[in-house]
């Protein structure tokens, strides 16, 4: 990966985190001030639990890419430790997606009416694990990218010690 990319990537990951704690301020600090009260009509403090809960699986993400990043920056991505970082990003975005489906069950009562709205979200939780999965066959191509790696290394030291 290039310097440029590596540092464009840097700078969009910290924008996204950086907004997402702005998010996640904004709505603990509504839940302690008591200053947008609820009328009643839709369980507001649910849904905003569940934002701060999703904000915090998105974070955790996030600082698990900037740590790919820096391994790939120095070179070190295709080792064991890669492994914690990647398992930690499957189970935030497993997270994520029990996230978004407790959002779409606090929801479904509201959708009586029109229950396409409810199939629409709990197929985007879906989707959400879709992404999870996707992420858990990439951990198994670095898997063997690892494998290949140190079979490389203990060829080139068969090789140099012939030469």
């Amino acid at each position: 990966m290039g310097k440029l990319a590596v540092r464009a990537l840097r700078a969009v990951l910290m924008v996204v985190l950086a907004g997402t704690m702005l998010i996640q301020a904004g709505m603990v600090w509504v839940l302690v001030s008591g200053s947008d009260p609820e009328d009643g009509s839709r369980p507001l403090t649910a849904f905003r639990v569940m934002t701060i809960l999703g904000m915090v699986s998105v974070q955790v993400a996030l600082v698990c890419v900037l740590q790919l990043v820096t391994m790939v920056r120095r070179g070190t991505v295709f080792s064991h430790a890669a492994f914690r970082y990647v398992d930690v990003v499957i189970g935030a975005i497993v997270s994520a997606a029990l996230v978004w489906f407790a959002v779409t069950a606090i929801n479904a009562p509201d959708q009586r009416d029109d229950p396409g709205v409810t199939i629409i979200m709990a197929g985007i939780g879906v989707a959400i694990l879709g992404v999870a999965l996707i992420v858990y066959v990439l951990r198994m191509l670095l898997a063997q990218a690892v494998v290949r790696d140190v079979e490389a290394a203990q060829l080139q030291a068969e090789l140099d010690e012939v030469i």
